[in-house]
């Protein structure tokens, strides 16, 4: 069976739950107050910066699965601009709070961390192309909602801050959310129930390690 408004639709309204969680987190309300306590960013930033490392690797078993050639490349595009240029980006932005390369590849990744990546990548590992997308979603999904929401209820004064909002609010990022919860629909079209019953606990999963990920 299908969903009439397709099952990105339907997680999105899942999850606006865990969104509205992530927006009043005390992180995020920081962030998007200007005021946040570097040290806790800088422990963001270093959390995040092993994520992205994983991030690659799932892009990549993503684009293992892929149906297609344009979907292919697409997914082995977006591991080459991660791992190349918003790693690089990242390395650069965490210089302005005091982070040395040393820094970020220096330290452990947090349990938190640690049990959302090995969650992504078991994901991307034994399941097909429908439950690795639906488990990339909330990161993409979510950062973009997050980002949208900061910007349109006014930016930040302090500079660092309003840039990381300008990232997750620009209109690229959110048609790249889109594009990932397009091709879950086309996964997910004709899946009988249990399946796309399956798919929504990947989403649901996956948005609670988003959750908890600002705690760590």
């Amino acid at each position: 069976m299908t969903t009439p408004a397709g099952l990105s639709e339907r997680l999105f309204a899942l999850g606006r739950a865990g969104l509205d969680a992530q927006l009043a987190h005390p992180t995020v309300r920081g962030i998007a107050a200007g005021t946040l306590d570097e040290a806790v960013f800088r422990r963001w930033l270093v959390q995040d910066w092993l994520f992205l490392h994983d991030y690659v690797r799932l892009f990549a078993l993503a684009a293992a699965r892929a149906p297609d050639a344009a979907t292919l490349g697409r997914l082995v595009d977006l591991a080459h601009a991660t791992w190349h240029d918003e790693l690089s980006l990242h390395r650069a932005y965490a210089a302005e709070f005091g982070l040395t390369a040393a820094d970020l590849d220096g330290r452990p990744k947090s349990r938190t961390c640690a049990a959302y990546t090995d969650f992504l990548l078991r994901t991307a590992a034994t399941g097909d192309f429908a439950d690795v997308l639906a488990a990339l979603l909330p990161c993409m999904w979510g950062y973009s909602e997050l980002g949208r929401a900061m910007a349109a209820a006014g930016m930040p004064a302090e500079p660092r801050y309003r840039r990381w909002v300008e990232t997750y609010a620009d209109p690229g990022f959110a048609e790249l959310a889109a594009w990932c919860a397009r091709m879950l629909d086309r996964a997910a079209e004709g899946l009988p129930a249990w399946r796309l019953a399956q798919l929504e606990r990947r989403f649901t999963e996956s948005l609670d390690h988003e959750v908890a990920f600002w705690d760590a």
